[in-house]
């Protein structure tokens, strides 16, 4: 209907998380390149099938993603998509609803198996390719790599286990095959991500083995840099800490969500720990590996948080001080542990204020830190080229979260994916200038 050529054109809209943007990847692998034209997310364009990959998350997470399944259906029934897939988180969690509630989506998939996705583009899924990426953004150095899916956690306030189902690792020769393939393609640093990364392995060699798979990674000799994100506090592998303090590729760079530290909201959330655990691991954290940048995510507003409860946490920012921290109010979601079990308590509006005053309390912190580091050297990865300034990332900032270096530099389109070393001259809450150095 739409493409003249040979090719069929397809597109993908990737929403949510870094997860999906590793499944989007995978997906395009697995399609023969000499059948499909893909046309790149950002592009305006008529394709002869658009797909979704959604976010079911949280609720703004929903919202967004059911107004773009509705700004596509527009477009087909304006004639600029054939046909209009849609895949995902949302999908998988809401199947029995969605088809009635948007009736010109053609497909729904959801979000464990991308092998229904594959078939109902025309093409066959292959195990030789399924370690296979299509680059998102070609030229980005660093990659994201999906170490496991789903999660055996039961956290009260989460609806991922629901959504994802158990945990389940991928092997550790299939994730250095796939690390090897990135780094053929420039890729220098990989992301490690999971639910939760430090589960990893238990699965499949009945102990925790992320700290065997940084070695494995740490081999592929164009890998410079690998970053865990997503780990869970509790049970935390030591044998991890010992990787990020003396492999070189490891960086000292952590985000571990913590989500509270008061003993009752702790309790309520099901995360097993306690609030002196988590100060504990907090200083074995820092003291095994000195100079670690810690980032944390927390939730202002569960259910049971009443005026004490938050002001112990917003004494815990203080006390910690975390280099890099996230925040959400909670948001109920249908049939989690919490939305079954607890009233949803904390007005909104309350919630609105608790997160507004533990982010302006960070901010003091990550302007502290920032500025502690000025007239410091760094070695950094040049992520871009961007009108006469290289964007740029030490080990302690993880892209896409967190701050930049910026360094001015009228012709530095050739630096772009190379590491260079720079000084530091000024920063804020949340960049950080510098210069090249001579």
């Amino acid at each position: 209907m739409i493409s003249k050529s040979p090719k069929k054109r397809i597109k993908v809209i990737t929403l949510g998380c870094s997860k999906n943007q590793v499944d989007t990847s995978h997906l395009l692998a697995q399609l023969p390149a000499g059948e499909f034209d893909v046309v790149p997310e950002e592009e305006d364009a008529e394709v002869d099938v658009l797909l979704v990959n959604t976010c079911g998350f949280i609720g703004d997470a929903k919202e967004e993603s059911i107004q773009t399944i509705l700004k596509c259906a527009a477009l087909k029934e304006s004639g600029q998509v054939g046909r209009l897939v849609v895949f995902g988180c949302l999908s998988q969690r809401y199947a029995d609803k969605m088809p009635d509630l948007i009736p010109e989506v053609d497909a729904w998939y959801g979000a464990r198996d991308l092998d229904p996705v594959i078939r109902e583009l025309g093409a066959t899924p292959s195990d030789s390719l399924r370690t296979g990426r299509y680059a998102l953004q070609p030229g980005r150095p660093y990659a994201y790599l999906k170490i496991s899916e789903g999660c055996d956690r039961r956290c009260a306030y989460c609806a991922i286990p629901l959504i994802r189902g158990a945990h389940k690792s991928v092997p550790i020769p299939d994730l250095v095959r796939e690390a090897e393939g990135l780094a053929a393609t420039g890729v220098k640093e990989l992301i490690l991500i999971a639910q939760d990364t430090t589960y990893y392995g238990l699965d499949l060699y009945g102990h925790r083995a992320l700290a065997e798979l940084l070695q494995a990674l740490s081999a592929i000799p164009q890998i410079a840099w690998i970053r865990i994100h997503y780990s869970y506090p509790a049970d935390f592998p030591e044998d991890v800490l010992d990787q990020m303090a003396s492999n070189p590729k490891v960086c000292k760079y952590l985000d571990i969500p913590l989500q509270h530290i008061a003993d009752p909201v702790l309790e309520r959330m099901r995360r097993h720990v306690d609030g002196a655990w988590t100060r504990r691991l907090i200083a074995t954290l820092r003291s095994r590996v000195p100079g670690v940048v810690l980032r944390t995510t927390l939730i202002v507003g569960h259910p049971g948080e009443g005026e004490a409860e938050f002001e112990e946490l917003m004494d815990f920012i203080r006390e910690a001080r975390f280099e890099r921290l996230g925040a959400f109010p909670y948001s109920e979601e249908e049939d989690t542990y919490g939305a079954l079990h607890y009233a949803d308590d904390v007005p909104q509006e309350v919630k609105e204020s608790r997160y507004r005053l533990l982010m302006e309390r960070q901010a003091e912190i990550s302007t502290a830190f920032n500025e502690s580091r000025v007239g410091t050297e760094e070695t950094v990865l040049v992520d871009d080229w961007v009108d006469g300034t290289l964007v740029c990332r030490s080990q302690y900032e993880s892209p896409e979260v967190d701050g930049e270096i910026l360094v001015p530099c009228a012709e530095g389109k050739s630096l772009a994916g190379q590491f260079i070393r720079v000084r530091i001259t000024a920063a804020d809450a949340y960049d950080l200038q510098a210069e090249i150095m001579p």
